[in-house]
């Protein structure tokens, strides 16, 4: 293994344990946490600086082991919804952000919301696929509103933390 990849590894496991740690703090109040959606946080950033693969496998596995774990997410259907979501979150951030020319504040939201959009419609098909298998469904009007509406607070805080911290990292040149 070369220094490039122990470096991303490293940051990945790093990513991972703040993942299972930011959700605590918001956690004494679940209501808070399920809007502000502190795990997508670590996932976005970790694509964005490891690489599109590093952030797809801790996308989906953090949802997993914090269930695992902690019981929270419940894991079916919600936490395994949740994984695939995440995991395309971080893949589709990765690949923007590592292919854009120049990476600017611009090219940041550009990733950002794409992955966005597209984490949240694969976390939508996750959710039919699985409540089909025991039988239920909801009102499409149901997932929009917990998939999308539901989350605004949680993208805005992303929208304005997650640039901050790139910003930050790239002008202490830690990061391209």
């Amino acid at each position: 293994m070369n220094k490039s990849n122990t470096k991303k590894l490293i940051l990945s496991a790093l990513f991972l344990a703040i993942g299972f740690v930011l959700p605590m703090i918001t956690g004494q109040i679940p209501a808070i946490g399920q809007v502000l959606l502190p795990m997508h946080i670590p996932v976005f950033l970790c694509g964005m600086i490891c690489d599109w693969r590093y952030g797809a496998v801790v996308g989906f596995i953090l949802p997993l082991f914090r269930s695992l774990l902690f019981s929270v997410p419940v894991m079916y259907p919600t936490a395994i919804a949740i994984a695939f979501e995440m995991s395309v979150y971080g893949a589709v951030v990765g690949l923007l952000y590592g292919y854009s020319k120049k990476k600017s504040i611009l090219s940041i939201y550009v990733a950002m919301l794409v992955s966005m959009l597209a984490g949240r419609v694969i976390r939508i098909i996750a959710e039919v696929i699985l409540l089909q298998f025991v039988g239920k469904t909801l009102a499409f009007y149901t997932y929009v509103s917990v998939v999308f509406v539901h989350s605004l607070p949680g993208i805005a805080l992303q929208l304005i933390l997650i640039p901050a911290v790139m910003l930050a990292l790239k002008k202490a040149k830690l990061v391209a």
